[in-house]
């Protein structure tokens, strides 16, 4: 017990002597201490939100770009489509009816002819659908002949320049008997001028 209370006795001794070197280092600690509690600590706080934040600006950025590259090629893919639309309209397909109707029956009769088949007797109605800006031209086309000629007129007919489509083949045997078919056609072509 009385090596304690020496070094009790000591210690209070030694307070004593460096009472303000300890005043000192007890206002130094207490000074750090503030100083952490007022300005580290939040800075340190401020600094992961900081972070976060650039984080987060850094998602919202690729998002952004990402979303205007997808903008950027819906808008090229828009004009691309346009642009090929204008020159269908202009190219391809017939400027008015009677464009239209050189098209399909004019050019129809000369494939037949050029097939080696027989032209019966064609028909055709334009028909301007409401909030269309394009007029259908319905064909319909009665043929006779063998079935090679047949053949032979579709194929050159699908692979044909001209924009014609093929809504009907009605294929039936001829009454004479000598083997010939007749083949009624329903053809469609547009164009963008009204109907008279």
């Amino acid at each position: 017990m009385t090596n304690s209370r020496f070094g009790v006795l000591l210690l209070k001794r030694a307070a004593l002597d460096h009472s303000r070197i300890l005043l000192v280092l007890g206002l130094v600690s207490f000074a750090n201490v503030l100083v952490y509690v007022l300005l580290a600590y939040p800075l340190s706080h401020q600094a992961a939100n900081t972070e976060q934040r650039d984080h987060d600006v850094e998602l919202a950025l690729t998002d952004a770009r990402s979303e205007h590259k997808r903008v950027s090629d819906a808008l090229a893919a828009e004009a691309r489509v346009s642009t090929e639309l204008e020159t269908f309209y202009s190219d391809v397909l017939p400027r008015d009816l009677a464009g239209a109707r050189r098209v399909t029956l004019l050019r129809l009769a000369q494939l037949a002819r050029n097939t080696n088949l027989q032209y019966e007797r064609a028909s055709y109605e334009p028909h301007r659908e409401d909030g269309s800006a394009l007029t259908r031209l319905q064909v319909e086309m009665v043929l006779l002949g063998a079935y090679a000629e047949m053949r032979d007129f579709m194929y050159r007919l699908e692979t044909a320049s001209e924009f014609i489509v093929i809504d009907n083949v009605q294929l039936d045997a001829d009454s004479t008997g000598d083997g010939s078919l007749v083949v009624t056609l329903n053809l469609s072509t547009y164009y963008a001028g009204a109907t008279p």
